[in-house]
């Protein structure tokens, strides 16, 4: 059976992006969030790493205007490490579906509580193949500390105010990189 993680559910439990061949419904519904409040499954705060949860977990983790409340803007290496334990925690070829508010929507930095913004652009980092424009574009090498990688599946503005995207963790990368991991925290 299918597993799928909602992590900052807060009160709503709606699936709000899914595959064509997906109906609203969960499988086996895990619910993630820092507030007891919330009825949470499991109370963890996602700033807090590692997650609770063992290796190869979850087939799909679902992240709906919460990501952007955690690390700070610049802060690469919690992106990383954050984005790291999404990937440990996720199956092979399990999916990230995610939303954040566009760089260029009020809501980006009106709301109090936002912390950073993940563009569309900031996908490509995670993306072990996208490193093979190094020295060819200004694009900075992270190779050295981040291990892991997400294949974008999908990453399109949705509305007027949404960034929502689908990443595929990679662990079988031919290349060595999909499971050469990093120790949670580890800096360089």
């Amino acid at each position: 059976m299918k597993t799928e993680l909602l992590i900052g559910c807060g009160n709503s439990r709606d699936r709000k992006i899914r595959l064509p061949t997906q109906g609203p419904e969960w499988n086996n519904l895990t619910t993630l969030d820092y507030s007891p409040d919330c009825n949470p499954d499991v109370v963890h705060d996602l700033e807090v790493l590692p997650f609770p949860f063992g290796d190869n977990t979850f087939d799909e983790i679902h992240a709906y205007e919460v990501l952007e409340h955690t690390g700070n803007q610049g802060d690469w290496r919690f992106f990383f490490d954050q984005f790291s334990e999404l990937h440990r925690i996720l199956k092979p070829d399990g999916l990230l579906l995610a939303t954040v508010p566009r760089h260029d929507s009020v809501w980006a930095w009106g709301d109090p509580s936002h912390r950073r913004v993940i563009l569309k652009e900031s996908l490509i980092f995670l993306d072990q193949d996208s490193y093979a424009q190094i020295g060819k574009t200004a694009m900075t090498d992270f190779r050295s500390y981040w291990k892991k990688s997400f294949k974008v599946l999908n990453a399109q503005h949705h509305g007027e105010h949404t960034l929502a995207f689908i990443l595929q963790a990679k662990k079988n990368d031919l290349s060595g990189h999909g499971d050469n991991n990093m120790e949670h925290g580890e800096s360089v």
